[in-house]
């Protein structure tokens, strides 16, 4: 301290002085200085000039409001001066938020998955975030296994990421098929076998909510994944056909099982509340949802419920397949408006909100599936399939991707329709092919 110069002289007399009425001084005078120091800083904080910011984020649920909430109350303590005003996503397809870009009326940040980005890129709308990524550390902050949802074709980034990427999973009711005598399905024709059993003990084999269409493309996702890894994004990319032998097959397979019974009786009119009380009351004994489902599945029937490998054409097949997984993950997460007062800023403060974002759900909501590193203790533990899945994502050799993460538009619409009309059992394989070739000659 000595070092510190004559212009602290008359501090440190005072520092020495309330020193002498006690009996540690040594330990005083530290209990002294830590707040001092504390409180110098804080009045650092307090004297930024406030600002307000309007955030346009997803706030419905407790798997968006407590993370987005625990973001905010971290943010007010690293930037007090920042005040955010939450403007609650709509659930349109992002309909609202290009309303906004169209009337000028574009929030300062906002969430954005690969549609918004590509089509706010355009119009520019939304603000090419590569010197922050690098400023404010975020590229090292990264999983390695999610810099795909950091980085667009373009090789730029427009958005911070906090979610890595997602899968589609097959959970299954291990006391069912236990109980009936089922082997676990391997191969189709185990997958059969199993669909004629339940069948006839009367157990729904499969539920699916195909009231929505990506869960319908995301179970033909699966089936092309065994052959073909790429899945359905080597159609969205024009880079294979629908009557290539593995998009073929997979369609054909899939038309046979449902005409055996694999899926409930009205597949097509049953929601996500309907589909997924078959299951979780007993009556199913497989169903088809991403991974997040997991934690609505171990609340319903604990060490009952579990997920399986993908069954393929052989076993040598299904070994492979292990690795490869449906579903993926993009780019998106919290962008920033191109027309936004302070760019630093709103980057800064969009890089924030992610990053805390991501922690809660990693530490407080079982979900390891994240975009960025997290070195917080785990406050909720993961339950077995989430521990499961959080060993099986440093082996995955593939993802392919959701529907809502594919790039051509007229090709999703098309391609949604046709797995749809798979879950009918009125649906010919040829009819699927010609409805997707055509859908592919129109979309380019």
């Amino acid at each position: 301290m000595k070092k510190m110069g004559v212009t602290l002289v008359s501090l440190l007399a005072a520092i020495s002085l309330a020193a002498c009425g006690t009996t540690n001084t040594t330990k005083d005078a530290g209990a002294t200085s830590a707040p001092t120091a504390a409180a110098t800083a804080a009045a650092v904080k307090t004297d930024a000039k406030p600002v307000k910011l309007r955030i346009y984020a997803q706030y419905a649920d407790e798997d968006t409001k407590t993370p987005y909430d625990y973001a905010v109350a971290e943010l007010k303590k690293e930037m007090p001066n920042v005040e955010l005003e939450l403007d609650i996503q709509a659930q349109d397809d992002g309909q609202k938020l290009k309303t906004y870009a169209a009337t000028g009326n574009l929030p300062d940040i906002f969430g954005a998955g690969l549609d918004i980005i590509d089509t706010f890129k355009k119009s520019n709308n939304i603000l090419v975030l590569d010197e922050y990524v690098t400023k404010f550390g975020y590229k090292d902050k990264m999983q390695p296994s999610a810099m795909n949802t950091l980085l667009t074709d373009d090789g730029h980034t427009y958005a911070f990421p906090y979610a890595g990427n997602e899968v589609a999973l097959l959970y299954y009711n291990k006391d069912l098929f236990q109980q009936n005598g089922v082997k676990v399905p391997t191969t189709y024709d185990e997958m059969m076998t199993a669909v004629k059993t339940f069948n006839g003990k009367g157990i729904t084999p499969l539920s699916i909510f195909a009231k929505e269409k990506w869960p319908c493309v995301a179970l033909y996702d699966m089936f092309v994944s065994r052959a073909e890894p790429a899945g359905v994004t080597k159609l969205d990319k024009g880079l294979a056909k629908a009557d290539d032998a593995a998009y073929k097959t997979a369609a054909e397979k899939i038309i046979e099982l449902v005409k055996a019974g694999m899926l409930p009786k009205g597949a097509t009119n049953l929601n996500y509340d309907q589909a997924a009380a078959l299951y979780h009351e007993g009556k199913a004994a497989m169903f088809i949802n991403g991974q997040w489902e997991i934690e609505a599945a171990t609340k319903a029937l604990g060490d009952k419920a579990g997920y399986m490998y993908l069954p393929a054409a052989d076993a040598a097949a299904y070994e492979k397949g292990k690795t490869a997984f449906s579903g993926s993950g993009g780019p998106g997460g919290y962008a920033v408006s191109a027309n936004t007062k302070d760019k630093e800023l709103a980057a800064k403060v969009a890089s924030f909100i992610s990053l805390k974002y991501a922690e809660y759900k990693f530490t407080n909501r079982s979900n390891p599936i994240v975009a960025t590193k997290v070195d917080k203790p785990i406050v909720k533990q993961f339950p077995p399939m989430m521990e499961q899945l959080s060993k099986d994502i440093p082996k995955m050799t593939s993802t392919t991707a959701f529907s809502w993460g594919l790039s051509n538009p007229k090709f999703k619409a098309a391609l949604e329709d046709a797995t749809q009309n798979l879950m009918t059992g009125n649906y010919t394989a040829d009819q699927f092919v010609k409805d997707l070739n055509k859908a592919a000659v129109t979309a380019k």
